[in-house]
């Protein structure tokens, strides 16, 4: 007993010894620009490997050793900073990095600048930087590389829509996205999907059309002072996009790129494999969406992998003529295995050159995603030509323009309904193999009774709430067509050496087509219900069209005075 009492004691004295080493640090990190509270900031102490980052509220609490001296606060975008720890209570106010005092970037009307002359906060991302691990859509690459940029991708799924928010922006009702400015023309961002949290399918958002090949640099300029020069429509910030143009040489500039990559799901939620389908926990019976138990699709049946036998779905493919009791076992990696391997390849060509009066460039560009949900793909292909001439030694002309042809034979819904395999996966009972409902087309009918398809679709795991999830993939089908051009034309005269006027004209229009078609017996609500008022039957079947046209039109004039009024 004494032994006890001392090694207690001794414990004791070892956990007031390491306390006694150490403190706890906690703080908030705000922006200098508008006090608004930065997440993910590195908080680190000097020398050391400790450290940790801010949570969405800007807030860190870190342990550091008594004898630490000094805090690291590092973020992109940022300038880095070094705190004495004076107490146990350390805020920080973080100043946007400023990338060199000769930087120039794009401004209003595609007027260049150089970025100590502006009075507004602008942080500037090469094209170079955006192919480092391009995306398919464009928006996602400015992911990490500029501060204070929020960007939330709908999904995973091709053809996904992603959202973007400069920090500062915020509104309960109305619109927070940035305008965004391509070769001076304002252009749309608008996302014409369905998506709604009850069905629907996803479209990708205008500026996904845009190939990242051809774009020199991107200008993300946030403040009231930004937002001055573009009016109200940039009153959430503005990003102007300046794509690659020709240039003087000796020779034809060519240039080729091609890149395949291969996606897999990273994260899949984490599910319990110990008890299976059903509402009871002694017995589960597969027999129709009346009687049976297959018209529950929660987990909370018999437990699974201790021997025992019953009649499932797949008693009826296995054994179609005399379907038996089967083993009642765990597929654990059931949803994972559902998902396929997913490719994307990128082809890029182009051609540039020029001498001293005229220049070009002409790049071409296709992109082909097959998804990771089976039978789903988006393909888009870029055409890009811009020029300029000097028609006289004061007179120039200059185009750019972009057309942009993007294409799905399938987008898959989502939202809670029954249409989003997706949402079928998470909700699968544990021992249901998905491999088994593949084969849609040499399966056996879903039983009497079920609730969908019953006698003349394929047999799914559950009988009442979804289809075969396959034969759902290949049979409805979400076709989306858009076609768009995006161009501008200016002229420019030198009327002096000082004094100079040009005048511009650029444009913005596509045309999006989609089509739904869901076959007689498909479950859950039509994904387009929202435009007819509210829900509509999906299991009748029916056929839907929509098309929309955008047009926009801008001119500009400009008369350019650049002259010293004094010597000084």
């Amino acid at each position: 007993m004494k032994k006890v009492a001392l090694l207690l004691a001794l414990l004791l004295i070892g956990l007031q010894v390491l306390f006694a080493q150490t403190k706890e640090i906690t703080g908030t990190v705000t922006s200098s620009e508008d006090g608004s509270s930065i997440p993910g900031v590195s908080v680190s102490v000097k020398g050391t490997t400790l450290g940790t980052i801010t949570n969405m509220d800007g807030e860190y609490r870190l342990t550091v050793p008594n004898d630490a001296s000094t805090l690291v606060f590092s973020f992109v975008g940022m300038k880095t900073q070094e705190v004495a720890i004076t107490s146990g209570k350390i805020d920080v106010v973080m100043e946007a990095e400023t990338i060199g005092i000769d930087e120039v970037v794009v401004t209003a009307l595609g007027i260049k600048r150089s970025e100590k002359s502006l009075g507004y906060a602008v942080q500037t991302v090469g094209g170079d930087q955006l192919n480092e691990a391009p995306e398919a859509n464009v928006v996602n690459s400015l992911s990490g590389r500029v501060a204070g940029v929020h960007i939330t991708n709908s999904s995973g799924a091709v053809g996904s829509s992603s959202r973007i928010i400069l920090r500062g922006a915020s509104s309960i009702f109305g619109n927070t996205q940035p305008l965004f400015i391509i070769d001076g023309v304002p252009v749309s961002n608008n996302n014409d999907g369905t998506t709604t949290g009850s069905g629907g399918f996803d479209l990708p958002n205008g500026i996904a059309d845009i190939n990242s090949e051809d774009i020199e640099s991107v200008d993300v300029l946030k403040g009231p002072n930004a937002a001055a020069l573009y009016g109200i429509r940039a009153s959430n910030g503005v990003i102007v996009v300046t794509t690659k143009t020709g240039s003087k040489s000796k020779a034809l500039g060519v240039e080729i790129s091609q890149s395949v990559t291969f996606e897999r799901p990273l994260v899949i939620p984490d599910y319990q494999n110990s008890y299976g389908q059903g509402p009871s926990k002694d017995f589960f019976e597969y027999i129709n969406g009346t009687s049976g138990d297959g018209g529950v699709d929660e987990s909370w049946g018999p437990p699974l992998d201790i021997g025992l036998k019953f009649m499932q779905f797949s008693s009826y493919i296995n054994n179609p003529d005399n379907p038996q009791p089967e083993p009642w076992v765990s597929h654990p990696n059931n949803v994972r295995d559902f998902y396929e391997t997913g490719v994307t390849s990128r082809t890029n060509v182009a051609l540039s050159g020029g001498n001293d009066l005229t220049t070009f460039r002409l790049g071409l560009g296709y992109f082909d995603q097959t998804g990771m949900i089976p039978f789903t793909d988006y393909k888009k292909m870029n055409v890009k030509a811009s020029g300029s001439h000097k028609l006289s030694e004061k007179f120039q002309a200059k185009f750019n323009v972009n057309f942009i042809k993007s294409d799905s034979d399938n987008l898959p819904n989502s939202g809670y309904d029954g249409s989003n395999v997706v949402q079928q996966t998470i909700w699968a009972g544990r021992q249901v193999d998905f491999s088994l409902l593949k084969d849609w087309r040499n399966l056996p009918v879903a039983l009497p009774g079920s609730t969908y398809g019953a006698g003349s679709l394929p047999i799914n795991w559950n009988t009442q709430f979804q289809n075969n999830p396959y034969w759902q993939l290949e049979t409805n089908k979400n076709v989306f067509n858009r076609n768009r051009i995006i161009g501008n034309f200016g002229l420019n005269y030198d009327i002096t050496d000082w004094l100079s006027i040009s005048g511009n004209i650029g444009m913005d229009n596509y045309i999006t087509k989609t089509s739904v078609r869901w076959a007689k017996g498909s479950s859950g609500d039509a994904p387009t219900y929202w435009r007819f008022g509210g829900n509509r039957d999906g299991s009748k079947g029916f056929y839907d069209e929509d098309e929309s046209s955008f047009f926009e039109t801008n001119m500009d004039f400009l008369i350019s005075f650049n002259k010293s009024i004094t010597d000084d």
